[in-house]
């Protein structure tokens, strides 16, 4: 039984050296979100049909919505809410 376990930690660690999205034990509901809120917009961004759809709903430009989803990924300047120093 402890080596399953041990397998199953082991593969864990590996996904989350490989994918640094998928969070960890420590990780806090901020950079969850920040990290999913990304995830998303850059698959927006990266995928032409989503983008074309995205545009239409916005009635922009691909381009305009492009610039503006990549816009939107930028980390936020400051500290995460509740967190003080």
């Amino acid at each position: 039984m402890s080596e399953l376990r041990y397998t199953a930690n082991t593969q864990l660690e590996q996904l989350h050296a490989r994918y640094t999205g998928t969070g960890h034990a420590d990780t806090t509901k901020y950079e969850w979100m920040t990290h999913q809120h990304r995830d998303t917009l850059a698959s927006i961004a990266g995928h032409p049909p989503l983008l074309a759809y995205l545009a239409i709903a916005d009635g922009e430009c691909q381009a305009r919505s492009k610039f503006e989803v990549i816009e939107k990924m930028l980390q936020p300047c400051g500290k995460p809410p509740g967190k003080t120093d």
